[in-house]
């Protein structure tokens, strides 16, 4: 609880003092009410003119009235507390989640990440909205309506103990028996979230391997275990509601009985009179300590799982980000720009045993290609992704321009970096927004920057093709175009940045082999001052790399150019026939094509 308190503003704070103000005032009123139902009783039965009834009558009608004006201004309050309150933990929990390398995003999981963010503070909300007018308002008036009974029959208020001990009792079985539960109730709908998300980015697979009973089976397991287990908590919560009106109407039926008793047993109609009275105050005291008790297992509904939500929303915010900025904000005079050097870089992810690459050294100058190739899994990706801090290396150094890339900023480091990933994501938006996505600094706008990219990235021609053209539209995730249409605004996105060095993830491979390298003709020609780390599959779109590196099971097995690869390294060659003949790899510089 004392994380929500942390988000408290001052005026949450008064709100939450005026709240509790009118609780007192509810509680005061609605405790003034068996009074003048005492009172009414009193004067109908001695002959007091209607007039006096009326007025006393009125009376009750206004404590009433705001008891209810009380009540709607609480709420009031406790929704603006609670509105606030999720609306800054949400954007402490996003911001959090920003901050985090892929080491802790990993950790999570997306999809429980997602639920968190969510479903956890939607959670939590309900409690602080609740919360604040039952947690207040029931001791305060289980106490205060107690003290009103303490002077009456003593047999009365041993019913009324009785009463107290079974809600108690329902209490203990609920935090003993169905608490448990609930904490398994969010892990199980971060499982559920988890398999819907792969069924619906992976669809496509899903149909072309018809598939759908597979995932149905494996939605069903998660479903269902999710539902059994809230049937349980919903069965054993369910228990309180009968549980409840039976103890009302037990209360109510011990109280006149016991009355009709103790009425039964005085000689005078004026004392049974009295003590009849007294029965029908005691009785609405009663139900208003019935009442706090209601309230309080209302809340018990609620509780376990905004107590658990809590617990997870707190393990995401006590999570430290493991890659933390420096303190450069640009390279010392003199250093060299735009290169790039890995000194004896080894790394290894968080709890593997193995190492994904061991002692990895070279260096890329300014305006350079460096390329690297190799089997899948042999830790190309992996490699340049220790460049802009998606990892740290766990022993060696990444350097950019001359300087280890830890004591960057993240964003100083980032700004210096063009990167096109694996698979190109588009956001929704329009063409224009992908393109200039993201910030910079020193970097404005310019809608003749967009084009100039997005024809370098040779998207010109479908870009204008489109009906609004730079102002397309571009569904969540692009699905409204094809895998080399993202290609190649996620590098335009590169371009448009005019970074010191560009990073491309094996960007090329949804491109044709003309347009490939019609597209790294141009960015020779129109970024010929940065340097480029390109992680590729096919030997054509390396071949003219200034140097190329070739990993194998993490190991660096060779480095160089085309030709001197071809002549001392087994793995380059074997990699390169592969895919072309020996009549194409000996026209160094003619028309690549693939062998039929």
């Amino acid at each position: 609880m004392g994380r929500i308190l942390k988000t408290f503003h001052w005026k949450d704070w008064v709100y939450l003092v005026l709240s509790v103000g009118f609780i007192v005032l509810q509680v005061w009123l609605d405790l003034l009410l068996p009074d003048y139902t005492k009172k009414i009783l009193e004067y109908a039965m001695t002959g007091m003119p209607m007039g006096e009834i009326w007025k006393q009558g009125g009376i009750m009608l206004a404590c009433a009235l705001g008891s209810a004006a009380s009540s709607v201004i609480v709420g009031y309050f406790a929704a603006r507390i609670a509105s606030a309150a999720a609306f800054r933990l949400r954007s402490r929990v996003f911001d959090k989640v920003e901050s985090f390398s892929m080491e802790e995003i990993n950790k999570f999981s997306t999809a429980s990440l997602i639920t968190r963010t969510t479903n956890d503070i939607t959670q939590v909300q309900m409690l602080i909205a609740m919360g604040l007018q039952m947690i207040v308002k029931a001791p305060i008036l289980a106490v205060w309506a107690i003290v009103k009974i303490s002077s009456r029959q003593w047999q009365w208020s041993v019913v009324v103990a009785v009463a107290v001990i079974l809600l108690v009792l329902m209490f203990a079985f609920i935090l003993l028996v169905v608490v448990p539960k609930f904490k398994k109730i969010q892990s199980m709908t971060d499982d559920m979230n988890s398999v819907t998300r792969e069924n619906l980015t992976g669809v496509r697979v899903v149909r072309a391997y018809n598939a759908e009973a597979y995932q149905e089976e494996k939605f069903a397991g998660a479903n269902e275990r999710l539902t059994k287990t809230q049937l349980f908590t919903s069965r054993a919560m369910a228990i309180m509601s009968p549980f409840l009106t039976v103890l009302i109407s037990g209360i109510s039926l011990a109280i006149y009985w016991v009355g009709a008793y103790l009425i039964d047993a005085l000689p005078t109609a004026a004392e049974r009179g009295d003590v009849y009275t007294q029965m029908i105050t005691f009785s609405s005291y009663a139900m208003q300590i019935i009442m706090a008790f209601m309230m309080l297992a209302m809340i018990f509904v609620i509780l376990p799982r905004a107590l658990v939500s809590l617990r997870r929303i707190g393990e995401v915010l006590n999570t430290e980000a493991k890659i933390t900025d420096g303190t450069l904000t640009e390279a010392p005079e003199g250093s060299p720009v735009g290169t790039v050097e890995f000194r004896n870089v080894s790394f290894k992810y968080p709890d593997a045993s193995e190492y994904v690459l061991r002692d990895m050294s070279f260096k890329a100058e300014r305006g350079q290609t460096v390329a690297f190739i190799g089997s899948t899994g042999s830790g190309k990706s992996t490699a340049i992704n220790l460049v802009p801090r998606f990892y740290d290396a766990t022993e060696g150094e990444v350097l950019v321009d001359g300087v280890n890339v830890k004591d960057y900023t993240l964003a100083a480091l980032r700004d210096k970096i063009g990167y096109v990933p694996q698979r190109a994501v588009m956001f929704s938006g329009t063409v224009e927004s992908n393109v200039t996505y993201g910030e910079k600094a020193g970097l404005e706008y310019s809608e003749e920057g967009v084009k100039e990219a997005v024809r370098i990235a040779q998207g010109q021609e479908f870009v204008e093709e489109k009906e609004d053209g730079y102002k397309a539209h571009v569904a969540q995730g692009g699905t409204n175009f094809s895998g080399g249409q993202k290609q190649r605004l996620a590098i335009a996105r590169a371009v448009y940045r005019r970074p010191e060095i560009y990073i491309f993830d094996d960007s090329f491979s949804a491109l044709d082999y003309k347009t490939d390298k019609q597209l790294r003709t141009a960015l020779r020609e129109e970024t010929g001052g940065a340097t480029s780390l390109i992680v590729a599959q096919r030997i054509g779109t390396i071949r003219d790399a200034d140097l190329i590196v070739v990993l194998d099971e993490g190991k660096v097995v060779g480095k160089g150019t085309h030709d001197e690869l071809m002549q001392n390294c087994g793995v380059y060659r074997e990699i390169a026939y592969s895919q072309l003949s020996e009549e194409e790899l000996a026209g160094m510089h003619g028309e690549v094509t693939v062998n039929e």
